[in-house]
């Protein structure tokens, strides 16, 4: 449901690839606060070209849910979750480097468009997957 709430918010709705992984996670209940607002800077990869703003804003999610003094009140190493969405995109895409991964694209093209919501679903299903891994660990033990 995350992907395609992003997809759909990235394709249709005219947010940004971080908006549209920020928001389809507030959609979705996996963050208690609508991390909107703050996505929006992590927009065209901060305006530098480099991080890809969907692996951003998954990283947003991951700090709102389980970083320091967080909503959810977890335990949970941040940093060793956040290395793993990154060690798992790669794993699909080689880079996180927004310019690197769209550099066979006119910016404002609609293939970019369509290229990048590749990366926005890709997010959203390794997000998706490790909050499922966590929550599911916790229940075991």
């Amino acid at each position: 449901m995350l992907k395609e709430k992003a997809v759909e918010n990235f394709l249709k709705k005219g947010y940004s690839c971080s908006e549209s992984v920020a928001l389809a996670a507030y959609e979705c209940g996996l963050t208690k606060e609508n991390l909107l607002t703050i996505a929006g800077s992590f927009s065209g990869a901060m305006s530098s070209g480099c991080l890809c703003g969907a692996v951003a804003a998954s990283q947003l999610v991951i700090g709102h849910r389980y970083g320091r003094e967080n909503a959810y009140n977890s335990t949970e190493n941040v940093r060793a979750i956040a290395k793993e969405l990154i060690d798992r995109f790669k794993a699909k895409h080689k880079v996180t480097c927004c310019r690197v991964l769209t550099a066979n694209f006119d910016f404002h093209s609609p293939e970019r468009k369509q290229h990048c919501s590749t990366m926005v679903a890709d997010c959203c299903d390794i997000l998706e997957g490790l909050i499922k891994e966590i929550e599911e660990k916790k229940t075991t033990v």
